[in-house]
């Protein structure tokens, strides 16, 4: 990649985050507030390449967007647990969330070779607690919030 296609790429990024941020400003505060809650969980979460976060940003501005003009109350749009909303949200983009599946697969797998018990730390640390749990826990209490907020 050259330096200018490099540069255009990055433009082009900051301009869509941009008029991403811009989109979800002129929401209601509830949907806004639960887009805010989304945003975090996804920016740890989420994907891991620009391009493709971006996508799943903008498609998330949609949604909501469209939501709002259809008066969809915001617990109909995420269900019950926004952290599944999430997850089934990043299954429609090939490259889902976070690491990529073969560099994951390696991370976990070189980390269990060194030292069996670090497996055991790894799921105990994002099934049940850590700052995997408090993110799922934040993200919850803030679509709660949001709701609330709408009534």
């Amino acid at each position: 990649m050259t330096i200018s296609e490099f540069t255009v790429k990055l433009i082009g990024d900051k301009r869509r985050w941009r008029a991403y941020k811009a989109r979800t400003r002129q929401l209601p505060a509830a949907y806004r507030t639960s887009v805010k809650a989304l945003e975090r969980y996804l920016l740890r979460f989420g994907p891991a390449d620009a391009d493709t976060a971006a996508t799943v940003f903008e498609d998330l501005a949609t949604r909501f967007e469209q939501a709002a003009a259809a008066g969809t109350p915001v617990r109909e749009i995420v269900g019950d647990n926004p952290v599944e909303f999430v997850k089934t949200l990043l299954q429609n983009y090939p490259k889902g969330g976070g690491l990529p599946s073969q560099e994951r697969e390696r991370l976990i797998s070189e980390l269990v070779d060194e030292n069996p018990a670090v497996l055991e730390a790894l799921l105990q640390e994002y099934g049940q607690g850590g700052w995997a749990g408090k993110e799922r826990k934040r993200l919850s209490r803030a679509i709660e919030r949001a709701e609330a907020d709408a009534r």
